[in-house]
């Protein structure tokens, strides 16, 4: 029995190892086919204002004035499924990018189907950016997130024309999916 419980011990750990690297690789073509230009064009500016606006008459208001141009938007929606794909588990390839006008704090851009996150809380729109996305918008690095158990994720830079680092992809995956984990 204890052989057992040591060889799948082993074979859990091992796919754990297999899945990070996949994550990772997935990561680094993120970087590398997501346009830093093209997502700092998805949000519309009437949306970016409503982002920072705090009612507590009204909890949802950022949610329900989120806008985005649409072509912007799709394309790079599209681009983060197709990177999904590349995962052999279920994986998912979200956006983020800093909230405008303030420091320290980021926004969920573009979620993607399975809606993993290591980071997002259901329903906030922007949050105080952790640490690890703060290394990775200020030094440009690829990250490793084990936070939550049986989760990983990988943050890779996403960079403008120039060379900036504008927002961040999360390629995230679990050892065991909960379909019901964001359904409120």
């Amino acid at each position: 029995m204890r052989r057992c419980i040591l060889l799948i011990g082993l074979c859990s750990c091992a796919w754990a190892q297999e899945n990070k690297q996949a994550l990772e690789t997935v990561g680094h073509i993120a970087s590398v086919m997501l346009d830093g230009d093209t997502c700092l064009q998805i949000q519309t500016p009437r949306s970016a204002k409503f982002a920072t606006l705090k009612d507590a008459r009204d909890p949802w208001r950022a949610a329900d004035n989120y806008d985005v141009h649409a072509a912007a938007f799709i394309q790079t929606k599209k681009t983060l499924i197709r990177l999904a794909h590349l995962c052999k588990e279920t994986c998912d390839v979200n956006l983020w990018m800093p909230s405008a006008g303030q420091p320290g704090r980021v926004q969920i851009v573009i979620r993607n189907v399975h809606e993993i996150s290591q980071f997002w809380k259901w329903g906030d729109m922007d949050q105080p950016a952790p640490e690890e996305m703060k290394r990775v918008l200020e030094k440009g690095e690829q990250v490793v997130v084990q936070g939550k158990p049986g989760m990983t994720s990988v943050l890779s830079p996403i960079r403008d024309s120039l060379g900036a680092v504008v927002a961040l992809a999360e390629v995230v995956g679990q050892t065991a999916a909960d379909p019901r984990e964001n359904v409120k």
